[in-house]
């Protein structure tokens, strides 16, 4: 049964239209990915199916009763409350419900314990990682069938958008999602819908198989385009021949010429790609930056603790870590821009830096496109060739119109794209990038990446986006917290079969010393059993053997307190006492469950000693 149905579906902000006749259905249980480039309208199309915003023409059915929830891209910044209020204020009663006191609070509680949040922090005080975890919580609180989410994974820290990932696949309602992160769509997507020059195409397989498809539609496009210009050009030579196309036996050809025109003014282009050449006028030494025994720290917060490496020309390192712990600090210690309070940084010969600040503050916010890039110069020389000003920015996407707009006129997207343009107009090679695939589409992603592959100096790249560290890099530094700082050979995949591998072998030590440890007391029992036990030791026998023949009955009166409180607890008159006797309840409800749980423990290791005996 369709939960969403959009028909003929037709929405302009004038020029072309940003949907033209959009047909859609949305099923239960789908988990779709929405693709499509910066400005296609993918948001635009979320708010439609949400119900903000109306078509300019078409229908929308949506299932009676049907409960949804928006994440909107932008976090917001002014909740001045606590977690549990932020996600209490998410409760909103469908037509014909009634949610009471203690539903509510019980709705809270166990949505907060769900997604592993604080319900006392104060939100403003959160990560972006984790406010983007409120907010999903308050979408969740209301318990809807259909997620709709605009780019959930934006900055956000590779933990967290993989903690988001596994969230989604345990979720089991139907989810519509827009992301440019290939392997949180490849991992979480069931399905593909793009949105391409206003039309949508619908792709029922995952992401990897949609990119094979898709680029054999492209060519097949680009093949049928070419055959209609080659018609369109011998129909175009042919009406200049003169006179014999005017002839009444050649109206018809003349028509059809006609048509042919109206048919070729009304094709949309594929849109442009983005651009991108690096300059490399010469080339830096073997050894590019080298560290030895660093330690550097913000007041109390230990961000490298005894750091040693080595960077050689043409390496391409990685640097991965959580919101907050001290990559882009790293960099800046790397570069040289700040000094460690311990140890030594030395940089190689005949560096030329291009740095990519993941804030843009290279970007001057009173100055237009143009005089950002330019900088009072009407050419720029790109690997010994002039270029004009102009087509270099349309390189970039920026349009004749586009060049005088002023900063803060910018999308995030255009933001990245004048930044490359920026620092890519001046010779370099050594290459450091702070988050650079924030905002760009997948497109302008696969060219800098592309680029970045080609280019033969050195790369230092701080980025939460997996599918671009694992075809970049070849060496990832992990920064895991309190100074500890670990470099892994690879990419994202690479560190994590090696983590994975790290602990398996922890693992399985520690199964080995528990193991022995086990075979030495059974040997030392074994020995015991020789000599005529102690009267000590026969007291705490008896006493281990008289604490397993109890544990039963505890347990059962435990697990009967528990029911008994429980139920009181659901009853809703439960909720009318004072906030004092819900809070000891609760309390002691708590206490019950964690006695329990030890006397289970504790019963499992008696039984292991005695059980047989």
């Amino acid at each position: 049964m369709a939960l969403f149905s959009l028909k003929d579906i037709d929405l302009g902000f004038g020029g072309p239209l940003i949907l033209e006749q959009v047909n859609l259905q949305i099923e239960q249980g789908e988990r779709i990915g929405l693709l499509g480039r910066n400005g296609e309208g993918k948001s635009t199309l979320l708010k439609l199916i949400h119900g903000s915003l109306q078509p300019d023409s078409g229908q929308i059915a949506r299932l009676a009763g049907l409960k949804s929830a928006y994440l909107p891209q932008d976090v917001p910044q002014n909740l001045a409350d606590s977690v549990y209020t932020v996600v209490k204020n998410g409760l909103i009663a469908a037509r014909g419900e009634s949610i009471e006191d203690w539903q509510q609070e019980l709705r809270v509680d166990q949505v907060i314990a769900r997604m592993q949040l604080d319900a006392q922090a104060d939100y403003d005080q959160l990560s972006a990682g984790m406010k983007r975890r409120v907010l999903l919580a308050r979408s969740l609180v209301n318990e809807p069938q259909t997620l709709l989410l605009d780019e959930p994974t934006n900055h956000l820290d590779i933990f967290a958008i993989r903690w988001l990932e596994e969230f989604l696949l345990r979720w089991q309602g139907t989810l519509l999602f827009v992301t440019h992160d290939r392997m949180f769509l490849q991992n979480v997507s069931t399905r593909i819908i793009e949105l391409d020059r206003g039309r949508l195409f619908d792709w029922n397989c995952d992401y990897r198989t949609f990119q094979e498809r898709k680029q054999a539609l492209l060519m097949a496009e680009d093949a049928q385009a070419a055959l209609f210009d080659r018609k369109l050009a011998q129909e175009e030579h042919w009406i200049r021949q003169g006179i014999e196309a005017r002839r009444t036996r050649n109206e018809g050809r003349v028509r059809a010429l006609l048509r042919l025109r109206s048919l070729r003014a009304e094709r949309r282009e594929q849109p442009r790609k983005i651009q991108l050449q690096v300059q490399a006028e010469r080339r830096t030494g073997m050894l590019v930056i080298e560290v030895k025994h660093i330690h550097f720290c913000w007041g109390e917060q230990v961000i490298v603790n005894d750091l040693s490496t080595i960077i050689c020309r043409g390496d391409k390192i990685g640097i991965i870590g959580s919101n907050g712990s001290g990559k882009t600090t790293l960099l800046r210690l790397l570069l040289g821009q700040i000094q460690p309070k311990k140890g030594q940084v030395t940089l190689g010969t005949n560096l030329d830096i291009a740095y990519f600040d993941q804030l843009r503050s290279q970007l001057d916010e009173g100055k237009s496109v143009l005089e950002n890039v330019a900088e009072g110069c009407d050419v720029i020389n790109i690997n010994g060739h002039n270029r004009n000003i102009y087509s270099y920015l349309e390189d970039f996407l920026f349009s004749k119109e586009r060049v005088n707009a002023p900063i803060h006129m910018l999308s995030g997207g255009e933001r990245n794209r004048l930044l490359l343009a920026k620092i890519f107009a001046q010779p370099a090679n050594l290459i450091v990038m702070d988050e650079p695939t924030n905002d760009l589409d997948i497109d302008s992603m696969e060219v800098l990446e592309d680029l970045l592959l080609d280019f033969k100096g050195t790369l230092i790249l701080v980025s939460h986006d997996r599918e671009f560290l694992n075809n970049l890099v070849t060496s990832t530094i992990v920064l895991a917290g309190e100074g500890e700082v670990t470099e892994f050979v690879g990419g994202y995949d690479d560190w994590q079969q090696q983590t994975n591998k790290i602990e398996e072998e922890k693992a399985e030590a520690e199964k080995s010393k528990l193991e022995r440890e086990s075979s030495e007391k059974t040997l030392s029992q074994g020995n015991a059993g020789l000599r005529k036990p102690t009267y000590r030791e026969k007291r705490e026998l008896e006493s281990l053997q008289k604490e397993l023949k109890e544990l039963p009955a505890r347990i059962e009166s435990l697990e009967a307190a528990q029911h008994k409180l429980s139920l009181e607890m659901s009853d809703s008159s439960f909720y009318q006492q004072s906030g004092e006797s819900i809070s000891a309840a609760r309390s002691l409800l708590l206490d019950i469950e964690k006695q329990l749980e030890n006397a289970y423990l504790r019963w499992e290791e008696l039984e292991s000693q005695f059980g047989e005996k």
